[in-house]
């Protein structure tokens, strides 16, 4: 086995002197396991991997190379976000002298062949990815049979088995269902994505990253949209400044939402699915969308044939190094379900290439990670909310936002603010966090993400010129603070 340097502890937990069919085994070609296998390759490692075969919609025995991101989640879901942003700029777009005087007609049928030929298209540019990797691909279902073995049931039922110093599992999560009367009429996301007809009524379940991008998809493309969350705000866990913003803006293009209510039951009906609310409320629709989160995909994978470790919510526990409480056998990405996002997974399955075959022992730095939720208009953060910098705090925090008319607006005359703000320690004047919802929101924050990674000072956004005429210009000239939050007292102890 040819790799670049001696192996450290970490690497070397394979059996002395076994003959193994691999260095390495990837259950899994999701973005985590597609990293992680064709970086150890490139450190010489003979790597194997296996995935289920391609569709849009998963199952248990259905998948595809390139994962839930690239086959049924941030990529198609970012091209239908594309799509129903077109409805809106087509408004705006006659006060900019565009005379349109036919009514415009939204093809549904048009943009998911679209997008559906560019799924297939990824596919296949990953296939050949690994291939050019040196990676040897099987197509069929993987399982642990060992600390250092696997099983591959292929589509025609024969089994393959085979050996690995290393066995890396990056199988991601799936959707989940609640469990109500009339569940089975509801859908996830893997078929909402590819929908043979286009909702004219839509009620969605959730107030997470997919209930609210889809809201915002299907009322683009004219759909009536209902948003049903338990919560006051959607998007929990993010600045609760900018939740408030995000509903906002949601109403004001026309969503109805019902914040703190659940549903309890769906009837099939004539007219469609009726939906019956914890406050006895009927709505009727097309579709109902369950986007209550996702779980571990770990069930069919016979863990426990080897004792590996799982938390309450059937993720794979792992160490700093991705490694589990079986030395050979390693997991990263959504299966772990540390931090679940696509660059996440890469960041991972780097990180584990380096450690275990490339003689560099690498943790994943999960501080200051970007967040973007692809609303219309979308939402990016990094770095601490304010809630969360206040619990975390030693001292005073000053907090900095700007609100405006984005100059497009001015001419459209369309009413949805810009909100950035940025959260700042008043000792240090290090900033400790950036959040915006506005036009182009996630390509700025990316910029701004590496300026927090570096420590970035209020002193140095300040003193530094920023580009006119743009909206990412605000983020350098934000100068008043909006307000200033004393530290909390610390509780005292004896001890």
């Amino acid at each position: 086995m040819a790799r670049n340097g001696g192996e450290t502890e970490l690497e070397n937990h394979g059996e002395e002197g076994t003959d193994f069919d691999f260095d390495l085994f990837v259950i899994g070609a999701g973005s985590g396991g597609v990293r992680a296998s064709r970086f150890s390759a490139t450190y010489g490692a003979k790597v194997g991997m296996c995935e289920l075969p391609f569709h849009p919609i998963s199952s248990e025995t259905i998948g595809g190379v390139g994962g839930t991101c690239v086959i049924r989640g941030c990529v198609p879901k970012k091209i239908l976000v594309y799509g129903a942003s077109f409805g809106s700029d087509i408004e705006d777009a006659r006060s900019y002298g565009w005379e349109l005087n036919e009514k415009v007609d939204f093809n549904w049928k048009k943009l998911l062949e679209k997008k559906t030929n560019e799924i297939n298209r990824l596919n296949g540019i990953y296939k050949r990815m690994l291939s050019n990797a040196g990676v040897k691909l099987f197509e069929g279902e993987g399982k642990i049979v060992g600390p250092n073995e696997v099983e591959v049931t292929q589509v025609d039922g024969t089994k393959l088995f085979y050996s690995a110093k290393h066995i890396l599992i990056a199988t991601g999560g799936r959707a989940q269902v609640p469990n109500i009367p009339g569940q089975e009429l509801g859908i996830t996301s893997d078929e909402a994505l590819s929908l043979e007809n286009f909702p004219k009524r839509a009620v969605i379940l959730g107030g997470g990253y997919i209930a609210v991008e889809f809201a915002s998809i299907w009322q683009g493309m004219g759909s009536t949209v209902n948003l049903v969350f338990r919560k006051e705000l959607p998007l929990r866990g993010f600045d609760d400044e900018m939740r408030a913003v995000v509903a906002r803006n949601l109403e004001g293009r026309g969503i109805n939402l019902h914040p703190r209510t659940n549903l309890t039951q769906l009837i099939k009906t004539e007219d469609g699915i009726k939906v019956i609310t914890d406050h006895g409320e009927e709505l009727v629709a097309d579709v109902v969308l369950f986007a209550t989160g996702r779980a571990p995909n770990t069930k069919r994978l016979n863990l426990e044939a080897v004792g590996l470790e799982l938390d309450n919510a059937g993720a794979i526990k792992v160490d700093e190094y991705s490694r589990t409480n079986i030395p050979s056998i390693w997991a990263v990405g959504d299966v772990t379900n540390r931090f679940n996002l696509t660059p996440v997974a890469l960041l991972e399955g780097t990180c584990f290439a380096k450690t275990v075959f490339g003689s560099q022992p690498s943790k994943p730095d999960y501080s200051n990670i970007p967040y973007a939720v692809f609303s219309i208009p979308p939402l990016s953060v990094v770095g601490l909310s304010e809630e969360q910098a206040i619990e975390q705090a030693n001292g005073d925090l000053l907090v900095f936002t700007s609100s405006f008319n984005p100059l497009r607006n001015t001419i459209s005359g369309r009413q949805e603010k810009t909100v950035m703000k940025l959260v700042v320690d008043a000792e240090t004047d290090k900033v400790l966090g950036a959040s915006m919802c506005g036009p182009d929101a996630p390509e700025i924050m990316q910029g701004i993400a590496v300026a927090l990674k570096f420590g970035a000072t209020k002193a140095q956004f300040d003193s530094t010129v920023g580009i006119h005429p743009s909206a990412a210009e605000e983020f350098v000239t934000m100068r008043s603070v909006t307000r200033r939050i004393a530290a909390a007292p610390k509780p005292r102890t004896n001890l």
